[in-house]
């Protein structure tokens, strides 16, 4: 199970952030996270900083509620933890072990200082871990 301790985030991330607006409708968000087959999205401002993220159990959260009317804004979680690409594997394990939370937001270090670039779940560590055996 030993990683090469070279190994970062930006070796293993998944690039391309599928984000939406604070205005997304709820049913947006759920019918973008069945056809990007992904379990979240970045909730993003108008200047593209990342403001939220919302997962699948988020809006499982509003079943019973109308979906057209709710928003991104609504539903989203506001903590959002993120780290740069030249972050350590093991570091990035670490964080999600000790906040018991499912992603990390790798952020650009140039030239958009600061604007999401990729995204590390459990699944990208754990895929990395079988390959280096």
């Amino acid at each position: 199970m030993e990683l090469s301790k070279e190994k970062r985030v930006r070796d293993i991330m998944t690039r391309g952030v599928i984000s939406v607006s604070l205005d997304t409708s709820v049913s947006e968000v759920a019918r973008i996270l069945v056809e990007k087959d992904v379990s979240g999205v970045v909730v993003t401002a108008p200047d593209g900083e990342a403001v939220g993220v919302i997962s699948e159990i988020d809006v499982i959260k509003v079943f019973d509620q109308n979906w057209d009317t709710l928003t991104a804004e609504d539903i989203m979680s506001s903590f959002v933890r993120t780290v740069d690409p030249e972050t350590s594997i093991k570091k990035a394990a670490d964080i999600m072990r000790d906040l018991n939370i499912h992603r990390l937001l790798i952020l650009s270090l140039s030239p958009a200082y600061g604007l999401p670039v990729g995204i590390v779940t459990p699944r990208d560590i754990l895929s990395a871990i079988v390959r280096s055996q």
